[in-house]
């Protein structure tokens, strides 16, 4: 009986799923329930992340869900402690929804400006350095994923902007009847090569991201609890946090220069001529339709840009509540009043919410579960300097597989209690706080559910359209982990 269900429902299925299905049977939580919930919560986690390891093939939620919604079954949750969780962290799921939708309505702007750079810069050792580095200088400043919400509605329009202008020329070559191959073939060869430059480009802004968001107190979510515990204001955070992180900042930038150099690890790709030319012919007949009307649009625009960056820079309210009003005056000042149009700018953002949403579901089980609490308790049972490089070590490990956030609030919790206890002085809680602020920001660029900015173009609508999967943006992530990880490492144990 089970026999002839399995052949009717898998008989016709791929084989990676047949795979994943065996795999989920075999390694099933249910399975290892009956040997405690510690060993049941780290097959669950592990289930999870083969989840967002085939995010191209099947978008995570569901398996995700599915999990989330087993492990509250299995009692290895509680609804209410996964409340707690999306509680903690709704900043960050109002930032999704608002700031993501509000950028959707600059990107008329945002095409504009970056268009003039891409087309003004000629080098793209020089392009990819500038995308990096205004990536680290943003973050810093501003959210993470904010940055890179901007830079995706860059690349996408561009994407779209070629594809539509050449797969345009190809069908009216097909009704002309020309030499069909040859047409076909160079179109696919450039859009191939213009993938793997977009995917460079994105790979180098996401990377810069963590780079500026590991320095300041703003950068990083869980900055905020680190400063907050240690008790330091924004600047304190800067400097304390300048040994390890300005090192870390100066070598990433290298790095990224010297990648595009080698074309290694899939960077170094130089854009093709052909889609300059129409990235620059649709620039001047933009020039050439340059009314009033889009005039007013891009002044708008500007202000509200200019706004933008001194509520997030004064930190005058949450993110997310900034990034609604951002919708608000954009669509006002641009008489954008229809429902139909504004709705379109939710659906980017939406289903990576419910996406985050299961995450913390998970995150939710190692607190239950106290998976983490056995590694935390044994690193600080070190002594003097090796005990900061044990704490950046091992919080660099776990939030390669976890949310670095709630590595974060873990470790900065047990700190505090052990300064409450007299096992640790202040001094030593601050000092320990670098290393958790550096390990869970730096080799957490390891893994895409490692950082959330790494999460969210994994899970967007741009990452198959370049053709950027889980295990190709590991590997592209990979010089970077090796190398900052060692950096900050070297600077934790020598520097501070």
């Amino acid at each position: 009986m089970t026999t002839a269900i399995a052949r009717t429902f898998l008989g016709h299925a791929p084989n990676w799923y047949k795979l994943a299905i065996v795999g989920f049977l075999v390694a099933n939580p249910f399975i290892f329930a009956a040997s405690g919930g510690f060993i049941a919560g780290w097959v669950l986690v592990f289930e999870f992340l083969f989840t967002l390891a085939l995010a191209l093939r099947c978008y995570p939620l569901a398996p995700g869900g599915l999990l989330a919604i087993e492990a509250v079954v299995m009692g290895m949750t509680t609804p209410e402690e996964v409340y707690s969780q999306v509680q903690h962290n709704l900043p960050v799921l109002l930032l999704l929804v608002f700031m993501v939708a509000g950028v959707y309505f600059l990107r008329e702007l945002l095409l504009t400006v970056f268009t003039r750079i891409f087309l003004g810069v000629r080098s793209v050792n020089k392009l990819a350095l500038f995308f990096c580095g205004s990536a680290a200088v943003l973050s810093a400043f501003l959210d993470a994923l904010t940055v890179t919400a901007v830079i995706m509605a860059i690349a996408e329009g561009f994407y779209f902007i070629y594809h539509s202008v050449a797969s345009g020329q190809h069908e009216d070559s097909e009704h002309n009847h020309h030499d069909d191959s040859s047409v076909a073939s160079d179109w696919q060869d450039d859009l191939e090569h213009f993938r793997a430059f977009l995917r460079s480009l994105m790979m180098h802004a996401v990377v810069g991201t963590a780079l500026g968001g590991v320095t300041t107190e703003v950068g990083e979510p869980q900055n905020l609890l680190i400063g907050h515990i240690a008790g330091w204001n924004f600047t304190e955070f800067f400097m304390t946090v300048a040994p390890v992180s300005i090192p870390v900042l100066v070598v990433g930038l290298t790095l990224c220069f010297v990648l595009q150099k080698l074309g290694w690890f899939g960077y170094g790709v130089s854009i093709p001529e052909s889609v300059k030319t129409v990235l620059r012919e649709r620039d001047e007949r933009k020039r050439s339709e340059f009314d009033a009307a889009r005039r007013v649009r891009l002044i708008a625009q500007t202000i509200v840009v200019g706004l933008l960056v001194l509520a997030l820079a004064f930190h005058v309210a949450e993110v997310g509540l900034i990034g609604l009003a951002l919708i608000v005056l954009t669509t006002s000042l641009t008489g954008i009043v229809e429902e139909s149009k504004i709705g379109p700018a939710f659906e980017e953002a939406l289903p990576f919410t419910a996406l985050l949403t299961v995450f913390f579901a998970i995150v939710a089980v190692i607190n239950s579960q106290h998976l983490f609490h056995p590694i935390m308790n044994w690193v600080l049972a070190f002594d003097g300097s090796v005990r900061g490089s044990m704490v950046y070590i091992i919080n660099g490990v776990l939030s390669m597989i976890s949310d670095n956030v709630f590595v974060a609030s873990v470790y900065m919790q047990a700190l505090e209690n052990a300064v409450s206890s007299g096992a640790l002085s202040q001094e030593q809680l601050q000092h320990l706080a670098v290393a958790v602020n550096t390990g869970t920001n730096i080799p957490s660029v390891a893994t895409p559910n490692g950082q959330a900015a790494f999460l969210f173009l994994l899970t967007s609508a741009l990452a198959p359209l370049i053709r950027l999967s889980y295990l190709r943006m590991m590997w592209m992530a990979l010089p970077y982990t090796v190398v900052l990880s060692l950096t900050g490492l070297l600077c934790v144990r020598f520097l501070l």
